[in-house]
């Protein structure tokens, strides 16, 4: 081989690599080594890069050189032109990150599951990492049959939104259950009928009521069916976790719905109480509740009875000092409507 034609071959292999990088290209590079700094990557014979450690995205715990491995090749964007030694600035991250998005706005076209981990529980719901993206799953889309989710539980999850322009990233933990819980719906009410005594577990305790899981279908317990007498709030009586027998009252196939009571497990106070109180009798009661217009007092377990404010205000006046729930007062009865389940008091003689 002559010499001429030597320098022309080796011309035409320099030729080869003798392409022109600039800002805002996606390139090929093989991870060659480690440094305080970065990453340092070759992208071409004639080029050297280094990836800078904000622009790796590594997760906390993991290292620059697990998300990198050295001799491996990856894409990169060039996020900064050559420097005067030469040396271009890349970013793996946002390569990386690109990818992520694209393969979450498939999964949800194909209404694919997930796992994530739970790493934040915030206001309102909690926070799951995706390969480096954060997500958010709001409280009402995690799915009440599950523990209390904490700190690093992997959920099972459906994507709702996915917009990479607004960095807006929601999903839900529940609709993974959806087909599940319709099945269970289904079978829980083909199985059950009013008058039915069901076990279950307390899910939710709201100002209303309480929702109670049986065989996974939340069911109503209302605020009036809990107890014979008043409560202020369920969690007076109850706490979630906590597992209860309940009194089917009403079915509704149309909203799959299904209401309990637990007083109805008890006998109802009310049911003898005409043959222990008549108009015109004294008795010791005790003070539940006051309110603007008088006191309820309990004249009987489950049975209250109303004294009217003026009453109340005499008999404090006379013993020099106010009363609360709790204490006790003696009363006279002098209306009884068994049937309206009303008894009007007045202070004992």
């Amino acid at each position: 081989m002559s010499k001429n034609t030597a320098d022309m071959d080796f011309e035409a292999l320099l030729g080869k690599y003798d392409y022109i990088f600039k800002k805002g290209d996606i390139v090929k590079g093989t991870v060659y080594g480690y440094d305080n700094t970065g990453v340092s990557v070759d992208i071409g014979a004639k080029n050297m890069a280094v990836v800078p450690l904000y622009e790796i995205g590594t997760q906390k715990g993991v290292t620059p050189e697990e998300v990198l491995k050295k001799g491996e090749e990856y894409e990169f964007l060039i996020t900064q032109d050559a420097d005067d030694d030469g040396k271009f600035t890349l970013s793996y991250k946002r390569v990386h990150m690109a990818y992520i998005w694209l393969e979450l706005e498939k999964a949800k076209q194909n209404d694919e599951t997930i796992a994530a981990p739970v790493i934040q529980i915030v206001k309102g719901g909690v926070i799951v990492d995706i390969s480096g993206l954060q997500g958010f799953v709001p409280q009402g889309q995690i799915y009440t049959g599950n523990p209390a989710v904490k700190v690093g539980d992997k959920l099972e999850l459906k994507l709702l939104t996915v917009d990479k322009k607004q960095n807006n990233l929601i999903l839900s933990n529940k609709k993974v259950y959806e087909s599940s819980i319709e099945e269970n719906r289904k079978n829980v009410l083909a199985q059950v009928e009013v008058g039915q005594i069901v076990k279950g577990e307390v899910v939710r305790l709201t100002d209303f009521g309480v929702f109670v899981n049986v065989g996974g279908l939340d069911c109503l317990l209302p605020l009036s069916q809990l107890s014979w007498k008043w409560v202020e709030h369920p969690s007076d009586l109850l706490s979630v976790g906590q597992i209860i027998d309940a009194e089917i009252i009403d079915i509704d196939t149309k909203k799959n719905r299904i209401s309990l009571s637990l007083k109805n497990l008890e006998p109802d106070p009310w049911e003898n109480a005409a043959q222990e109180f008549q108009e015109g009798m004294a008795t010791e009661g005790l003070i539940t509740r006051i309110k603007n217009f008088g006191a309820f007092v309990e004249v009987k377990k489950g049975v209250e009875a109303l004294l009217p404010q003026n009453c109340l205000e005499a008999y404090q006046k006379k013993i020099g000092k106010e009363l609360k729930a709790g204490d006790s007062i003696r009363v006279k009865i002098i209306k009884f409507n068994s049937k309206d389940r009303r008894i009007s008091l007045d202070l004992a003689d």
